[in-house]
């Protein structure tokens, strides 16, 4: 990898944060509106549509595309990914972009927890530490034994989670499978389960929040073209730290639009999150240098 395309690659990667920050503001307007699951769906339907057409312009075409040895976890990966995503936007209206961001970013502490089980990789002690002070900054910003405890802020931990395992089991579907392939069934099972759940709670949607929509189904298939073309450009593990910087958008969208605050104790569990993973993400590049 050259210099200059790791540089594009962090610039994209900058670009995606900001565009999947804008999709979540727009998800949280709509999803105060309307149900979460109509609005998943419709957005699903958008994305489902961009996976086929970007299968269809590749070598072999759809059927090359949907070519796997292992469909059952490739299935699973998306239907995990499109409750995670139903998880996470409802976490928006109980906490708003701030909170709920503040802990989702606890996702690549679970990741590096779980690969060792699940993929039976060795994480070493400084990781596990790495981990630890990672999992305070989310007590910190949960405030279990101050006041009354909310049970809606373990909404986003719950997506934390189930995106984490998401990832792993990409991770384990990519020694097997092409990208083109992942995101292939990525896009159309997520887009059949979203559909055989979400048509039962159809609303109708006003002119503007069509539009709005419309925006939002724009902005996810954007997302995830700038994110695989910065993938192709540069090492993951260059431009990951960069992926933090969601928080930071999603935070200015919160307060700016949405009137939402940042507390002191989740401004402090945010920063020993970001410091945890941004340590863990050094500590992997470190090893495999």
């Amino acid at each position: 990898m050259t210099e200059q395309n790791t540089r594009a690659g962090i610039l994209l990667m900058v670009a995606t944060t900001f565009i999947f920050a804008v999709q979540d503001g727009i998800s949280r307007h709509l999803a105060s509106e309307y149900n979460v699951l109509m609005v998943v769906m419709v957005r699903y339907w958008f994305f489902a549509a961009f996976v086929i057409a970007v299968a269809g312009r590749r070598a072999g075409g759809i059927r090359a595309a949907a070519a796997t040895s292992i469909p059952w976890i490739q299935a699973f990966r998306g239907v995990l990914l499109v409750a995670e995503i139903c998880v996470m936007v409802l976490a928006f209206t109980l906490l708003g972009l701030v909170e709920s961001h503040a802990v989702f970013t606890c996702y690549p502490l679970l990741v590096a927890a779980l690969s060792g089980p699940v993929l039976g990789e060795r994480v070493g002690w400084r990781r596990w530490a790495a981990i630890a002070v990672g999992f305070v900054g989310v007590i910190i910003i949960l405030e279990p034994g101050f006041g009354v405890f909310q049970p809606e802020a373990v909404v986003p931990l719950i997506a934390a989670l189930m995106f984490a395992l998401y990832g792993l089991l990409t991770r384990y579907a990519g020694i097997r499978d092409s990208a083109a392939t992942s995101f292939f069934w990525t896009g159309t099972t997520g887009m059949v389960a979203m559909t055989a759940v979400g048509i039962w709670f159809w609303e109708p949607m006003s002119a503007p929040d069509w539009a709005w929509m419309a925006t939002l189904c724009v902005t996810g298939a954007l997302g995830h073209y700038t994110l695989i073309k910065c993938y192709e450009l540069a090492e993951a593990s260059a431009v990951q730290p960069f992926a933090y910087l969601q928080l930071a958008f999603a935070s200015v969208l919160g307060i700016s639009l949405f009137g939402e605050t940042i507390r002191p104790n989740v401004a402090a569990g945010a920063a020993l999150i970001v410091a945890a993973g941004l340590f863990t993400l050094w500590r992997e590049r470190w090893a495999r240098a």
